[in-house]
């Protein structure tokens, strides 16, 4: 197999299936939630991800945007490739899996008909010591990405600044992200490097909680309050809202304080590739 195709094996297994610890999240919720309307619609995620499963086929129509995060090893052979290699797996991808046509010129409106175009796909690169090429794919849904957002909060507002913003705009957007949903969160950087930290923040699995104790606290208290919200599974009410809440951070300027928040729905869909002399590794 060509580098491209485990690319494509691993954007199927992306979109067609969902990794452990989301579907453990959700079954989990499912178990504990008590209002039957909330609790249907649990049911019917967890009958969409087995069907997925079973016959290979895209857990949601909307495949979303692809985007890539390549943390690239400087030695890597293959380093000069990457970007084509990719470009060409989106296209193929496309007719293959299929996924659906989603990116459309802002000039004329015309859908490009594979997922490429100008900018897109979406490829965020890092350049790290080594020689193994690290891919992690999120195809990311529009409707989950609408709720997105940037506040730039004063310095004085800190972490209690970071939770007002967050639970004011998640019970702003509702059930339009179709919940329950992973909250990601940048804080630092600058205007957009604080979103980027946010959907990259996404990558984690659920569960695991940031390694600084102040960063995992503030993850904790506002998945809580989110989730006492009772906006619940679709919107319709219930017990979870959010499925967990995933915070990066970086330093800042001293008049700044970025916020990000990058919404992601329930198909909490990524994949990852590595690529080494040793060969290709495909996992979730």
């Amino acid at each position: 197999m060509k580098i491209e195709d485990y690319i494509i094996e691993a954007i199927r297994l992306a979109v067609t299936k969902l990794p452990d610890d989301t579907v453990s999240a959700l079954k989990r919720a499912y178990k504990e939630e008590e209002k039957p309307i909330a609790k249907l619609q649990l049911e019917n995620i967890l009958k969409t991800i087995d069907l997925g499963g079973k016959y290979s086929l895209p857990l949601c129509q909307d495949t979303g945007t692809l985007t890539f995060f390549v943390e690239a090893g400087v030695s890597s052979p293959y380093l000069k490739d990457i970007k084509e290699v990719l470009i060409d797996a989106t296209k193929r991808a496309t007719k293959e899996i299929p996924l659906r046509p989603n990116t459309v010129d802002v000039l004329t409106n015309r859908n490009s008909g594979d997922n490429t175009g100008r900018f897109i796909p979406i490829i965020h690169w890092e350049l790290v010591g080594g020689d193994k090429v690290r891919i992690a794919i999120m195809p990311k849904g529009g409707g989950s990405e609408n709720c997105s957002a940037l506040a730039m909060l004063t310095p004085g507002q800190g972490f209690e600044g970071v939770k007002r913003f967050v639970i004011e705009h998640v019970k702003q957007c509702g059930g339009k992200p179709c919940p329950p949903v992973i909250l990601g969160i940048g804080i630092g950087g600058g205007s957009d490097f604080a979103l980027k930290l946010a959907k990259k923040a996404l990558l984690r699995p659920l569960g695991m909680r940031h390694e600084d104790e102040r960063i995992a606290k503030l993850e904790e208290d506002i998945l809580g309050e989110v989730n006492s919200l009772g906006i619940g599974p679709m919107g319709l009410g219930g017990k979870t809202t959010a499925l967990d809440v995933k915070i990066e951070y970086a330093h800042r300027h001293p008049a700044s304080f970025p916020v990000g928040l990058v919404v992601q729905c329930w198909a909490n869909r990524r994949a990852f590739v590595e690529i080494s002399e040793g060969g290709v590794r495909v996992w979730q």
